[in-house]
């Protein structure tokens, strides 16, 4: 599709559902009872429509914001969908957010509606519904509503009736007017950023802001029709929003909706995607699980999966150097058949496409997977951004790297080595915080993205570090730690890896441990404990740990390699505020909740 001929998400969405009618293939899956339900583009617009109409009967208007927390499901596209349709701007808000967060978020913009998903996030708006603010309406996507209230509404009652009031051609015209009314340059979304060094500032992103994104991302990923993808970051973010939905959906991407993120695994095996959007932690998992799995197998079979790995990782360095050995060629040949069609099989056998982001990849990662002979595709962007400033192509896939920008976007890199980025998809600035934009975008429009990059021999952007990240050592050396931590959890008794070091003399470490494989460990040496403190508490444990940790930092500089570190009895999560819902390590949230710990490590 031609994006940029249309004016706003609006009319894209109905253009793409009319073009979409011709073919027999569904716009969305997702679980009902069980069971998976095919949701085609006429029905889809259908409901957008009604239930868009519904709205503007509640009074729901163009401009207002109406806040949207929910886990993912269809509810939430047909909502978003309903909202953006009369030119309403939707708030998305992750649903581990506590009452009083919520609260805050909607005082600063005003929010004259929300949608939730359930009774429990219900509960949370009716903590502060009743104070001096903006909002008037509550709708819930459960149809197990327990409030009699005039101003809280079902959804599944306001499609019906946004059917049943009006006769199809009057919604149509109804819904048209309102279309367009909406301008490129206004506000689609405002998205809050997660706030873990100061208070969530909120994004103002247009329709232009994203759709110069979508046509940037379909313009480096290409056709991407007869894929079939399997979604299970959280919506209410940049990243998965963009390229996990917007992108696919008008590609003409079949979606299917994963129940959670523990149910991946089991609905990858059910659906069998060819395509996902992903961070580099479930690469990471994955690949570790498989190695781990292969240890359990005969010696031969063992022999076999290691030499295959090994003419895989060749093949792969060999195309990335753009020669061709075909003594390697037709070895993979027969290494695909042996072991990687295998392996393949475990996720669903039709697996072709990643596109990660979020987070570093490491090239390790990348060359296991492209070894399969799946392709990764790793990007580079911030909400700010839209949120894609950079990706890498099938044409030009350096791993490690983040690619080339955006073909509508320019990209330099300042003084000191911040990336800096321009163009369509920079956000209008901050809600209500004029001086917070003035410190991130400048008289040009450059955005100062933070994070700190060089450019490869090919061209391609390759990200170091935040630049709020690095440490200067007490020596005066500048260590950037993502690195180092990522090269740690390569191995599998390391979950995650927090490096501790800013103005310190040494480098120290707080260790998240994977707890099954210490287990299995002290299986091994014949340690009995009855709980995870006893079992880190071990001295063989702790001493294995640390040769372990020497082995994967024994080519790193002197002054960056890990001197102390602690075990840690609970691993990092969501739910205990450690990790981002996109499965992020909150750097800030972590040092100030072991600050006893860390400063343990530096006591002589």
């Amino acid at each position: 599709m031609e994006i940029s001929k249309y004016n706003n998400i609006a009319e894209l969405f109905i253009d793409r559902c009319k073009i979409s009618d011709k073919f027999n293939k569904p716009a969305f899956r997702y679980k009902e009872k069980e069971q998976w339900v095919d949701l085609s583009h006429t029905e889809l617009k259908d409901k957008v429509i009604c239930l868009a109409v519904s709205l503007l009967e509640l009074g729901i208007r163009k401009g207002d914001r109406v806040g949207l927390i929910s886990e993912n499901r269809i509810e939430w596209i047909i909502s978003s969908f309903a909202i953006n349709m009369i030119g309403a701007i939707d708030v998305p808000l992750f649903p581990i957010l506590a009452s009083k967060q919520i609260e805050a978020i909607f005082n600063d913009c005003s929010a004259s509606a929300v949608i939730v998903s359930n009774n429990f996030q219900l509960a949370k708006i009716l903590e502060f519904k009743d104070r001096p603010n903006s909002l008037r309406q509550i709708i819930i996507m459960n149809d197990d509503l327990s409030y009699d209230d005039i101003f809280i509404h079902k959804l599944s009652y306001l499609i019906q009736r946004g059917c049943e009031v009006r006769k199809k051609e009057e919604r149509i015209k109804i819904i048209k007017e309102q279309v367009e009314k909406i301008q490129s340059d206004d506000i689609l979304t405002l998205i809050y950023t997660s706030g873990t060094t100061g208070n969530p500032k909120g994004v103002m992103l247009s329709h232009k802001n994203i759709m110069s994104n979508i046509e940037g991302a379909i313009n480096v990923i290409g056709d991407l029709f007869d894929y079939s993808s399997l979604l299970y970051l959280p919506l209410c973010h940049a990243y998965e929003r963009l390229a996990g939905f917007y992108t696919l959906f008008f590609s003409g991407t079949t979606i299917a909706i994963a129940e959670s993120i523990d149910s991946v695994p089991k609905n990858i095996a059910e659906i069998k995607p060819s395509l996902m959007t992903t961070v580099p932690k479930l690469l990471e998992t994955i690949k570790k699980k498989v190695m781990i799995s292969m240890e359990k197998e005969s010696k031969a079979k063992q022999s076999i999966f290691n030499w295959a790995l090994k003419i895989g990782i060749s093949k792969v360095r060999q195309k990335n150097s753009g020669k061709s050995n075909p003594i390697i060629n037709a070895q993979y040949a027969l290494a695909q058949k042996l072991v990687f069609s295998k392996l393949s099989e475990k996720l669903g056998g039709q697996m072709k496409l990643f596109i990660s982001g979020g987070a570093p990849m490491s090239v390790e990662v990348g060359e296991f997977f492209e070894a399969m002979g799946i392709t990764v595709l790793q990007g580079y962007g911030l909400t700010e951004a839209s949120p894609v400033i950079s990706i890498n192509s099938f044409s030009d896939n350096e791993l490690g790297s983040i690619g080339k920008q955006l073909f509508n976007v320019e990209v330099k890199l300042g003084e000191d080595g911040e990336i800096i980025a321009r163009g369509p998809n920079i956000m209008k600035g901050y809600w209500n915080d004029k001086a917070a934009t003035n410190e991130v975008i400048d008289k040009d429009g450059w955005l100062y993205t933070g994070d700190i990059g060089v450019f490869t021999e090919r061209g391609n952007l390759l990200i170091t570090d935040r630049k709020k990240n690095i440490f200067v050592s007490s020596g005066g050396k500048n260590i950037a730690p993502q690195q180092i931590e990522n090269l740690i959890c390569q191995s599998r008794y390391i979950e995650n890896c927090l490096l501790i070091g800013d103005n310190r003399e040494y480098i120290s470490a707080l260790i998240s441990p994977n707890f099954e494989q210490l287990a299995m460990l002290a299986k091994e040496f014949n340690i009995e404990f009855s709980s995870p403190t006893e079992l880190i508490s071990n001295s063989k444990i702790i001493n294995f740990i640390k040769k372990d940790i020497d082995f994967y930092q024994k080519d790193l500089s002197k002054f960056e390699r890990i001197r102390k570190f602690v075990l840690l009895s609970e691993p990092f999560s969501v739910d205990g505020g450690e990790l981002s819902p996109k499965m992020s390590v909150k750097r800030h949230i972590i040092e100030n909740k072991y600050s006893d710990m860390i400063d343990s490590m530096y006591d002589n």
